[in-house]
């Protein structure tokens, strides 16, 4: 009896452990923020405190609201993504709602639809940026079909992507851009990006294609081991060295036309 007693307890600490490590969730959360913090590319040197202004940019004193999840929260970078590097830089403020495991399928209390209709509409913004969930494919959410009358599925990948555009436009009049997640093995979010470029033709906005941009995939292995904690979540490094100079040029010539 004393050894199934043991067993069971090994067992439920292996499963508290795999839920801290892989699920980032449970009574252990605290051994995933050791191993972040413990990442090369999570070193002091890659703070937002750390990072030099550059002047004159087109960003500097505007608003920025970014929705989005894990990645844009930085789920892997203790809570700093290229957000953040972006507005120590430019000088630009932000709201940052972002909420890790959520999805543009609007089938739960926390999906990017229903965040984004809590979020006061008096918020002043100079431009809109949403992220193209990685969650959503990971999840098999419906991706749904471009509507030709403006009647959104929001339950689908492809209606939420189109109510969000209309309603950031409706209710802030500012640009709007979607941002991709760089390459990964995933079709089905292959396939959310081809989704994502229809949209963008039609509705005129612009698209941070880290995906399709065969430069900016092109790194090294060691670049690749600093850079990301895991296939889809950047480091600080990562979001810092890798991700932000390209988002923020995006970002200034949306904002300057």
């Amino acid at each position: 009896m004393a050894f199934l007693w043991i067993a069971a307890v090994i067992l439920l600490m292996g499963c508290c452990v795999v839920c801290a490590l892989v699920w980032h969730r449970g009574p252990l959360i605290w051994l995933y923020g050791r191993r972040l913090a413990s990442l090369p590319g999570n070193a002091a040197q890659y703070s937002p405190e750390a990072v030099t202004r550059v002047e004159g940019s087109a960003l500097d004193g505007k608003h920025i609201i970014f929705l989005g999840s894990s990645v844009t929260y930085g789920a892997a970078a203790m809570g700093v993504s290229f957000a953040d590097y972006v507005c120590a830089r430019t000088g630009a403020t932000m709201t940052k709602e972002a909420v890790s495991g959520t999805t543009l399928a609007d089938d739960r209390p926390d999906s990017y639809v229903a965040r984004l209709k809590r979020l006061d509409g008096r918020i002043p913004a100079d431009l809109f940026v949403c992220q193209l969930s990685t969650n959503d494919a990971s999840q098999q959410k419906p991706l749904g079909a471009v509507s030709p009358d403006g009647d959104y599925d929001t339950a689908t990948v492809a209606g939420a992507i189109e109510f969000i555009i209309s309603y950031a436009k409706e209710t802030w009049n500012c640009p709007v851009v979607f941002y991709t997640n760089p390459r990964y093995g995933n079709e089905s979010y292959a396939a959310m990006v081809r989704l994502l470029g229809e949209i963008a033709r039609k509705r005129g906005v612009a698209v941070a294609d880290l995906w399709n941009d065969v430069e900016f995939n092109d790194i090294s292995a060691g670049q690749r081991a600093l850079y990301m904690a895991d296939a889809i979540h950047p480091t600080r490094a990562g979001y810092l060295e890798w991700w932000t100079p390209y988002l923020e040029t995006v970002f200034e010539e949306v904002i300057s036309k």
